[in-house]
């Protein structure tokens, strides 16, 4: 499909690299646009780099404004930054270590008071350790850093963030497939993100009173630099064995991972609460 420029108040879609280009098809038709985020200000945690990073790109073309969650990834987010900024649209970058709970407080005041406000919150960041290790062989150390980065910091960025965001507010979290199905010589990995699906329903009908929608969006594998690792095994074989489970046949992009974060933050999504959406090609369903 064609990429289409995105012209007028939006910014230009053919200002980013191909890769963040999205067809005019996926944001209008003849009448009018289909996802309009326009005013809206949205905080991605975890945006220097991969899902993170689309997701802020395709929020900042539907409209809205955005600030880029780091800890470390100063370089990277600053690149996020920059795109989103070449759309003409608000953009700020947060740091902390979001599994600190003063840090995660400070993230969400310095969003909140750099965009003027907070409608969106998308939770993306997390870690996967990537060395094979088994239950008998997993220290105390790899267990509470995977908790601490993958959920315990979910928690607090909620925490701080949910008192700020106005009642109509949207909350995305970021699982996985492996939440759902398990991964063996990975359940820390596992475990957190299958306490994020559970946290998701909790806190869907806790703030349902208050019209906030809560979701989830569980990707399977993703061209992303936190699963180089496993794609890079024997020789390059480890991807095109990844995908020989898949039904689609191939990994996800980042950017098929953000669009549908996108449709959450969006009043197409408006009666959907509770919810995990899967975007892992069908492997979900052959564990």
């Amino acid at each position: 499909m064609r990429n289409a420029e995105c012209k007028g108040e939006r910014g230009s879609a053919t200002d980013l690299p191909l890769p963040f280009r999205i067809p005019h098809s996926a944001f209008r038709t003849g009448v009018g646009w289909v996802i309009d985020l326009s005013g809206k200000r949205a905080f991605v945690t975890g945006g220097g780099r991969g899902i993170g990073r689309a997701t802020a790109l395709m929020l900042a073309q539907a409209g809205a404004g955005v600030a880029v969650g780091y800890r470390s990834r100063r370089a990277e987010a600053e690149e996020t930054l920059a795109a989103v900024k070449r759309l003409r649209r608000p953009a700020i970058a947060v740091t902390g270590d979001l599994g600190d709970p003063a840090a995660a407080g400070r993230a969400v005041d310095d969003a909140v008071q750099g965009l003027g406000g907070l409608e969106l919150l998308i939770v993306n960041h997390g870690i996967w350790p990537s060395d094979e290790v088994s239950v008998a062989a997993m220290t105390d150390l790899q267990w509470e850093a995977t908790r601490r980065a993958n959920l315990d910091s979910v928690l607090y960025v909620c925490r701080a963030a949910i008192p700020l965001l106005p009642d109509g507010g949207k909350i995305v979290l970021v699982s996985s497939t492996a939440g759902q199905r398990g991964e063996a010589f990975h359940a820390d990995y596992a475990a957190t993100k299958g306490a994020v699906i559970s946290f998701t329903k909790s806190l869907a009908v806790e703030l349902a009173p208050r019209r906030i929608n809560v979701n989830c969006v569980a990707p399977g594998w993703v061209e992303t630099e936190m699963s180089a690792t496993a794609y890079s095994k024997e020789g390059g074989g480890g991807k095109r064995e990844i995908e020989r489970t898949i039904p689609l046949g191939r990994v996800a992009s980042a950017e098929e991972c953000a669009g549908p974060i996108v449709f959450l933050c969006s009043d197409l999504a408006r009666h959907i609460t509770g919810e995990i959406l899967n975007v892992n090609g069908g492997s979900v369903l052959c564990g």
